[in-house]
């Protein structure tokens, strides 16, 4: 069975920065697209970022691109979100997700595996 397990969320203040990553295990890592998404309170999840199963190609949302980063190790089985210059309104649980094709997506419904979920909060 698949797991993703996101870790690196927290506190910091706006300007600031953090890695998330998200570990998959369970079935092949490699060969497959992965994305970032979040959900702050109230609001529907939305995405963030996403990366193809090589990380030659990767797809940003207009809110993060430049100060965002997506990056993967298919040998550590990890996909990683490098958040720089972060914003108040970045302030949300960040998921990762599998998606079972090789090329990117920003719809939800693509991505068949979901993490658990990691807070970052972004005071100002």
């Amino acid at each position: 069975q698949v797991q993703l397990v996101e870790s690196g969320g927290g506190l910091v203040q706006a300007g600031g920065s953090l890695r998330l990553s998200c570990t998959h295990s369970g079935g092949t890592f490699s060969g497959y697209a992965m994305g970032w998404f979040r959900q702050a309170p109230g609001q529907e999840r939305e995405f963030v970022a996403a990366i193809s199963w090589s990380g030659g190609i990767t797809y940003y949302a207009d809110s993060v691109k430049g100060r965002f980063t997506i990056s993967r190790d298919n040998a550590k089985n990890t996909v990683y979100l490098q958040m720089n210059s972060l914003k108040p309104e970045d302030t949300a649980v960040y998921y990762c997700a599998k998606r079972l094709s090789p090329n990117v997506s920003s719809r939800p419904p693509d991505f068949s595996t979901w993490g658990q979920g990691t807070q970052v909060t972004v005071s100002s």
